[in-house]
């Protein structure tokens, strides 16, 4: 993506925030009566794949801490403009109660400097 971005150009990125996907298989505990107790956290620091469905839809899914994202942007010179892990605006009332209390997306604007410290075709003279 760096490769392609040009200078002073800005990248968007949402993605699931990496706590819900560490244990993105498991889902919510839940009590008998099915109340959403709480959400794990198991295996945080490693990076695995894992299968995942809802609505009939199947997915790979990969989870990664949220420092291998971070670094990796910040190793290919981008800075960080802008970071938000936010919440439910609309929908029905238990589901944002429910995401409020497990924020499911992380949302980061990074930006490419406008001045690129790598040579130019022209100062090669």
């Amino acid at each position: 993506m760096v490769r392609v971005l040009r200078p002073g150009g800005s990248l968007l990125i949402a993605n699931l925030t990496s706590f819900t996907s560490a244990c993105g298989e498991q889902g919510w505990i839940k009590d008998a009566d099915g109340r959403h107790l709480h959400y794990p956290v198991d295996r945080y620091l490693d990076e695995f794949s894992f299968w995942f469905e809802w609505a009939g839809i199947r997915i790979k899914n990969w989870h990664r801490p949220l420092a291998a994202y971070m670094t990796a942007f910040l190793e290919h010179g981008l800075n960080l403009n802008f970071f938000s892990e936010p919440g439910p605006v609309s929908g029905d009332e238990a589901n944002q109660h429910r995401f409020r209390r497990v924020p499911w997306f992380v949302v980061m604007e990074w930006q490419r400097p406008a001045v690129s410290n790598l040579p130019s075709a022209n100062s090669a003279q």
